[in-house]
């Protein structure tokens, strides 16, 4: 076993715990800290794949600046431990087994597709310019529409908090 190999099983299982944990959590500070470690674990193994750019912006962008704002909205919110309640009969019913359907779906859909080939030679190494000039030519609508999506989030936060201090 490669020292690389072993990594990656240190990472993806960081990533999968952290996952667990984000949604186990009861107090919402404590599943913003589990979500920091996956998005730590996931720039670990794009380092390992060899994209140093992505795992970069994965630890400035995801790890600092959304969970900052995660942070802010769970504050602002003044949000406490959840309580815990029992499946409704709806959930029990039809939302467990559409999940499982869905589940069988996509493996069957992932086991049944062929191998994906991208246009990249391997071993080539992308350029930031190149990334910058894919993601500001052809893919600037769905970056700013993140964008507004995120200041939509943060107005609506605000206008809870609002609400909640005025009554």
């Amino acid at each position: 076993m490669t020292a690389q190999l072993i990594i990656f099983f240190v990472l993806a299982g960081l990533a999968v715990i952290g996952a667990v944990s984000l949604i186990f959590q009861r107090h919402p500070i404590h599943s913003a800290l589990s979500l920091i470690v996956v998005m730590v674990a996931l720039a670990g193994l794009y380092l390992l794949l060899g994209a140093e750019f992505v795992a970069a912006v994965q630890i400035i962008v995801y790890g600092g600046a959304i969970m900052v704002l995660f942070v802010l909205v769970i504050m602002l919110l003044n949000a406490g431990v959840e309580e815990r309640t029992n499946f409704s009969k709806l959930a029990a019913t039809a939302g467990i087994p559409l999940a499982v359907a869905l589940t069988a779906f996509l493996a069957a859909t992932i086991a049944k597709s062929g191998p994906v080939t991208t246009g990249v030679r391997p071993g080539s190494v992308a350029s930031t310019q190149g990334l910058a000039t894919m993601l500001f030519r052809e893919f600037v609508y769905p970056f700013e529409l993140t964008s507004f999506l995120i200041l939509v989030a943060i107005l609506g936060a605000l206008v809870l908090a609002q609400r909640e201090k005025g009554s």
